[in-house]
């Protein structure tokens, strides 16, 4: 059982000469089966030797981003990397490549830039030509309508017959205005500015202006290259100070002004010429682009390979700074994690770096004797992955103690089941689960997002859990809450008809039987129960709520019960291999005594009340088991509930071994220890010599002893261990009687009180499936049966069925299946693995061009 404990680890040293040093720890990285130790922690990363290397490799990080964002704004596709040379190239060679390319495609994107804007302006210059000259056009026009008025005007004056007053006016029509000579800004403007850029003119000139102004449309900006809604306007105005204060009022609306002659000829002209540069820079703005495309056609056929190349070197050498250097700085000393099984790879991986780097020297590679805890390591695929990535969730595995991932493979989704089971809302998970697992590879290859990528990483999660919902309807026989008859005909009849035995038909119509949902069905054959699952004839009868709870929640308890034995015997398998007999006989005998006195006494009840179909009242045996001991029948007044002979007297005595497992698990541990203590204390240090396997490669045992006392540890030369008293004292710490008295008492109060709480906490299992069962119940008999037992339209039918539908995908396969998920995952995290589980270990995070190449650049 491969996942049962973690991967065995040694803690070796390695000796690399320094001219092979970048070439061996590549080949290291391409095993990934070596986890360095930081040697220059008390160096800050500028004091470090490949400090220099590394920000090299940040600013061609830097360039490839770069090229990244340039090659995905112009929509062209990263070739991917075909082969492990594709566009490998030296680092030196690497870095001046970039360089020249970085150098490059800045040029040719500052020319574009350039182009772009003097395009745009002429754009914008264009517009400002044709619309101001049709404000001028339009004011000339009126400029000779109201001449032609006026003359027409004073010609009919003149015929007119002479007045009596007409000489007393004649100084009065005499007097003419003086003419002035106006000026004008021409320009484009947002229109989202026009409102407070003509209030501001007027406010500024004091009125003494005329604007006049046309919307555009999109334009491009300029300055940003965005499009943007914007007007020409024209700005009239007389005098020095009023166009100086127009000019900055433009600028302060960034407002772009553009030159306007008076004469039409000019205009024209200009016109012209502007049309003419526009076709230029078009011409030229092309050839740039088709230019700019190449070099990014190439760039982009090998980014992703420089992408990886720049990964891999700038992880080379953070790891190369990890390693402490010799005096004579031609040796790198360093000190990895690896596992056993992967030794044989690393030394030829060594073997392989020293004859590419034609080192005269290769490397040494020896095991070191430490009482370091060593890394947590587990060999999964991927359909264990997920598992294991939610027991590590909940804390990393101590280091060789056993993993609950192996059994929550089956535990977890069974327990998800039991609150969600329905054979229809399993199937149609499943069929999401297939669809998962069958496009798996293309899958992978693209970018989900967060939340259909985490049902992707947990898709034979979701298989499992579909099928085991799909098992545990056939035991509800319940199908989007529909009976079925797949094992067979029920075992009831109706009273009053017994050839009446379809409970479909006698849900569907009620007059056909009125005794079933009165006084209930009668059992045709007695001693022969439903071959498989619960009886169809309890499905919408008046008892059907009762009979299941009953069932429910004695099933919850027993596999809760099972479950919780399970984690504590698992505690054994711990303590046995870490050799720590003190904590089997001072807490896994006693945990077993108090849990199975109570709750698995009730767990028997159980099974021999639904084996023999006793009427006893459970609940008032176990209580008055504690209020009464001893009495059994009340007595007397409820011999129902004597199940056996003898039960009182083991009531007894389960009840006395309950009472007395808890001194057992607060008081024997921490004397012992103590004792212990004072014994190694009044001898003296003694060393002795050191076994040949011992100064190899084994690994370090941690206790519960330990862990509490913080006592010398146990260094094991074989699966077994062995002693290290001899040369164990080095690192022996203080004892703390206090300190350990208050651990064991915490420790066993905690387990004392769980083994209440975390039965009980079993019944969600009941509490959800029951849920469910009654929602699936409502949906179908209040929406969709609602519709066609009222006799509604086709279109009503079709709309009741398409509520039924989504209510169904919504609530019951997306909200309960969530709220399902999450009780699995609390029963698992808190009733289960805290009977056996440290989960204070911490990861095995080898050094591994495999991880390296999917961390972004």
């Amino acid at each position: 059982m491969e996942l049962f404990r973690s991967e065995e680890m040694q803690l070796c040293q390695l000796m690399i000469p320094a001219e092979a040093a970048r070439d061996t720890i590549a080949a290291l990285g391409e095993v990934g089966m070596l986890q360095f130790k930081d040697l220059n922690a008390d160096r800050t990363a500028f004091q470090r030797t490949y400090a220099n290397q590394i920000k090299r490799c940040d600013e061609m990080a830097r360039q490839l981003r770069f090229f990244t964002s340039e090659v995905e704004k112009a929509g062209i596709l990263v070739a991917p990397r075909l082969s492990a040379g594709q566009g490998l190239m030296e680092f030196d060679a690497l870095e001046q490549k970039l360089g020249q390319l970085e150098s490059e495609l800045l040029e040719l994107n500052a020319n574009s830039d350039r182009l772009h804007r003097s395009h745009n302006e002429l754009l914008e210059l264009q517009l400002v030509l044709e619309r101001a000259g049709t404000f001028f056009e339009d004011a000339r026009s009126s400029a000779d309508r109201a001449q032609r008025e006026s003359a027409t005007a004073a010609y009919a004056d003149s015929t007119r017959t002479p007045d009596i007053g007409a000489p007393l006016l004649e100084s009065a029509q005499a007097f003419e205005p003086k003419a002035v000579q106006l000026g004008f800004v021409a320009g484009t403007i947002p229109v989202e500015k026009l409102a407070a850029f003509e209030r501001l003119l007027f406010r500024a000139t004091r009125g003494n202006m005329f604007l006049k102004f046309t919307p555009v449309g999109s334009v491009a900006d300029p300055a940003t290259g965005e499009r943007v809604e914007k007007a020409v306007f024209v700005v009239f105005f007389a005098g020095e100070r009023a166009r100086q204060k127009i000019l900055k009022i433009c600028e302060a609306f960034s407002a772009n002004r553009y030159p306007f002659p008076d004469d039409i000829s000019r205009q024209r002209q200009m016109n012209a010429e502007v049309n003419g540069r526009l076709r230029e820079l078009h011409t030229t703005l092309e050839a740039g682009d088709r230019l700019r495309e190449g070099v990014l056609q190439a760039i982009s056929l090998n980014l992703e390979a420089w992408s990886i190349q720049v990964r891999r070197e700038k992880g080379i050498y953070h790891t190369l700074n990890k390693l402490s250097v010799d005096v004579t700085r031609k040796v790198l000393v360093a000190e990895a994690w690896v596992p056993v099984a992967a030794k044989a790879r690393v030394q030829d991986a060594l073997r392989t770096a020293a004859a590419r780097a034609a080192s005269p020297v290769g490397t040494v590679f020896q095991p070191l004797v430490t009482y370091e805890q060593p890394p947590t390591f587990f060999q999964t695929s991927n359909k264990t992955s997920a598992f294991q990535d939610i027991v590590d969730a909940y804390g990393i595995a101590r280091y060789r103690e056993a993993n609950p991932a192996v059994f929550s493979i089956v535990t977890f989704p069974f327990l998800f089941a039991v609150m969600f089971g329905d054979i229809g809302h399993g199937i149609i998970m499943l069929m999401f689960a297939l669809l998962l697992v069958i496009r798996e590879r293309k899958l992978a290859k693209q970018d989900l997002g967060d939340i259909l990528g985490m049902m992707f990483g947990g898709r034979y999660v979701i298989l499992l859990m579909a099928i085991f919902s799909i098992f545990t309807g056939m035991i509800y026989n319940e199908m989007f809450s529909v009976v079925t008859t797949w094992f067979g005909r029920t075992r009831f009849a109706c009273a009053t008809d017994h050839t009446l035995t379809d409970p479909v038909t006698i849900m569907m119509n009620p007059d056909s039987c009125p005794s079933a949902f009165s006084t209930g069905l009668e059992m045709t054959t007695r001693g022969t129960p439903f071959a498989f699952g619960v009886d169809p004839a309890w499905h919408g009868t008046r008892t059907e709520l009762s009979f299941l709870n009953s069932m429910k929640m004695k099933m919850s308890i027993v596999l809760g019960v099972v479950q919780m034995n399970a984690g504590i015997i698992l505690s054994y398998f711990n303590q046995r291999y870490f050799a720590d007999s003190l904590s089997t006989l001072c807490e896994f005998i006693p945990q077993m005594i108090f849990l199975n006195g109570m709750f698995g006494y009730l767990c028997v009840l159980i099974l021999m009340k639904w084996a023999t179909g006793s009427t006893a009242d459970l609940y008032h045996t176990l209580i008055y088991m504690f209020l009464s001991p001893g009495d059994v029948d009340c007595g007397g007044k409820c011999p129902e509930n004597k199940m056996f002979a003898g039960q009182a007297g083991l009531q007894v005595f389960l009840l006395l071994m309950c009472f007395i497992s808890v001194p057992w698990m607060l008081l024997p541990k921490p004397l012992i220890l103590k004792k212990r203590h004072e014994a190694r204390s009044q001898r003296s240090a003694s060393y002795g010599l050191l076994q040949p396997d011992d100064n190899a490669y084994r690994f370090q045992r941690f206790t519960d002893e330990e862990s509490v006392s913080g006592e010398s540890a146990v260094v094991g030369s074989s699966r077994h261990g062995a002693s290290a008293a001899g040369h164990g004292g080095g690192h022996e710490e203080e004892f703390e009687f206090g300190e350990v008295m208050v651990h064991q008492m915490i420790h066993t109060i905690e387990f004392v009180l769980g083994a209440i709480s975390n039965t009980a906490s079993y019944l969600r299992l009941w509490a959800l499936s029951l849920a469910h069962s009654q929602l699936s119940a409502v949906f179908y008999d209040r929406l969709l049966m609602g519709s066609i037992r009222g006799g509604g339209s086709p279109i009503a039918i079709f709309i009741a069925f398409f509520v039924f539908t989504c209510a169904t995908i919504g609530v019951l396969l997306v909200m309960e299946s969530l709220s399902a998920f999450l009780h699995a995952l609390r029963l698992h995290w808190v009733e289960f693995n805290n009977k056996f589980y440290h989960g204070d270990g911490y990861q095995f995070m080898p050094f591994s061009f495999e991880v390296i190449d999917k961390e972004p650049l």
